[in-house]
């Protein structure tokens, strides 16, 4: 066999290599392909080591990987142990006093610590995402210019969003912390909410999904049934904890109260949600959604009682520290890292999965997909309903026209070059709306002055432990809503139309 022509060029190289006889070509990549600097998506920069990586996999994984950094950078900065055994300084890093005067025109500099640097970062990632999600919005190819965008140019984004962080430190504290402060707040308290819409709906919909198979076949009851007393005895066993370490006989009263209560309200939305009137409505409505929601409920109030200031009372003649896990009952009790650990850990969890899931939610169902996720119906169980791997785009939008599966046609691109996996503009939307929770979270909320990450999340504040108070009662009021509504409203024909239908069989489908 004639081997190969080398064929060189200011972008490629070829290499010939000779086995037995045959020779063969191997490309090169130009270097912004391999260090993904210019306009090639990341999969090329991933494929090679895992081809089953897809295109928009890979770039969420990338953004996620982004967003994980700055949440570790502010706790780097926010811990004062961190800033005094690197920077050797008690009182926080200040910035230089020559580049400072020459920067404001005072000697008095910010502080490049605390929780001063906690919100430069933040608003940094959080001007980076919104930036994106408005330059995103109505994206109608994956072929684009803003498609590529999104997918491309990481290390010219990263560059940006270095940027963006560099000039939140040249703002005075007296320009930022008033205005960014209550941004953060109410950019916080819409996470919480998308949050408990999309803990609801995933209830909502796994229910749906597995009573839909309980009704055909006896296997699909006995899943419903082991995973309804799965969730009901994570639930009982938090509670039993939950009295045991976060309460004490000689106080936490509150804490007493605040479980008795949280655990009517578990035993309120199971009996409603077997109530005849309330299954007259809706007929699959069953114990799977309220066991979710109450571990829901538990885990809302593990974080809030985690959250709190620990109560100090004279016990036995000895100054004790209560309401905190401790290894006895007589003993004074001390806080648990690990617990905090775990609590940080789970909140974050649950910070990625509403980023995903509601980008995702957004692509499927539209602008209103926050209604429409409650009224979907699906055609047949699944055991991953929620975690679809294509979407079938909807008629007169992306992609083009579909054509009917038995016309036979000339084999089409791969899925994802046709339709987009998930909303590129919402997933940036949320993930601006999860970097000013994180901020305020770490930063304690309302109080956000002299902030540590040692007390953040081992000795609390009253604000953090009543935001997440509130976001318990808003998830219990929330499905109190979806359980009663359809008693005084019925779906509207819009969703009943056959477009919409059709929509959901594809959406099953692709299920």
């Amino acid at each position: 066999m004639v081997g190969a022509k080398a064929v060189t060029g200011p972008n490629t190289s070829l290499r010939r290599t000779q086995r037995t006889g045959v020779s063969s070509v191997m490309v090169n990549p130009p270097f912004y392909q391999v260090s993904c600097c210019g306009p090639t998506p990341c999969t090329c920069c991933c494929h090679s080591r895992w081809p089953l990586v897809t295109e928009s996999t890979c770039s969420r994984l990338i953004y996620i990987l982004l967003h994980v950094g700055a949440s570790a950078v502010c706790c780097l900065l926010l811990s004062r142990t961190v800033v005094e055994r690197v920077w050797g300084k008690a009182h926080g890093i200040q910035m230089p006093s020559g580049f400072c005067a020459h920067l404001f025109g005072h000697s008095h500099c910010p502080v490049l610590s605390g929780s001063g640097a906690v919100y430069r970062v933040c608003a940094g990632t959080a001007t980076f995402h919104l930036l994106q999600a408005v330059l995103l919005v109505q994206l109608h190819s994956p072929t684009s210019l803003r498609a590529q965008l999104h997918n491309s140019f990481w290390f010219l984004k990263l560059l940006f969003l270095l940027g963006l962080c560099a000039i939140a430190f040249c703002i005075p504290d007296e320009h930022l912390f008033p205005a960014w402060h209550y941004i953060g707040i109410c950019g916080g308290f819409t996470f919480i909410l998308l949050q408990l819409v999309l803990i609801t709906a995933f209830a909502h919909s796994w229910n749906k999904n597995w009573q839909t198979g309980a009704a055909q076949d006896c296997r699909w009851f006995l899943a419903v049934l082991l995973a309804t007393l799965g969730f009901y005895s994570i639930a009982v066993v938090a509670t039993v904890l939950l009295f045991h370490h976060y309460t004490h006989p000689a106080g936490c009263l509150l804490n007493k109260m605040l479980l008795s209560l949280h655990l009517c309200f578990c035993g309120l939305l199971s009996f409603l949600s077997i109530a005849p009137c309330i299954r007259l409505k809706q007929p699959r409505s069953g114990l799977l959604q309220a066991s979710i929601i109450s571990c829901y409920i538990m885990y809302l109030t593990f974080s809030a009682l985690s959250s709190r200031p620990p109560e100090s009372v004279i016990f036995e003649g000895q100054n004790h520290t209560l309401c905190l896990p401790g290894l006895s009952k007589m003993e004074s009790q001390t806080p648990y890292t690990s617990l905090a650990v775990l609590s940080a850990g789970i909140m974050y969890t649950c910070v990625l999965f509403a980023c995903n899931e509601a980008s995702y939610l957004a692509e499927v169902f539209g602008p209103l997909w926050i209604i429409k996720v409650y009224s979907y119906e699906f055609q047949k169980p699944s055991l991953c309903f929620c975690c679809p791997e294509t979407v079938k785009p909807e008629e007169g939008q992306r992609g083009g026209a579909t054509r009917p599966t038995d016309q036979e046609t000339s084999p089409a691109p791969p899925v994802q070059a046709q339709h987009f996996s998930y909303s590129y503009s919402a997933f940036h939307f949320v993930f601006f709306l999860a970097s000013l929770y994180v901020m305020v979270t770490l930063t304690n909320w309302f109080s956000y002055e002299g902030a540590e990450l040692e007390k953040t999340f081992t000795k609390g504040s009253w604000a953090t432990f009543w935001v997440k108070v509130a976001s318990c009662w808003a998830c219990v009021l929330l499905y109190l809503g979806l359980l009663l509504a359809p008693l005084c409203w019925s779906p509207t024909q819009d969703l009943q139309s056959p477009t919409f239908r059709q929509q959901c069989h594809r959406i099953s489908t692709a299920r």
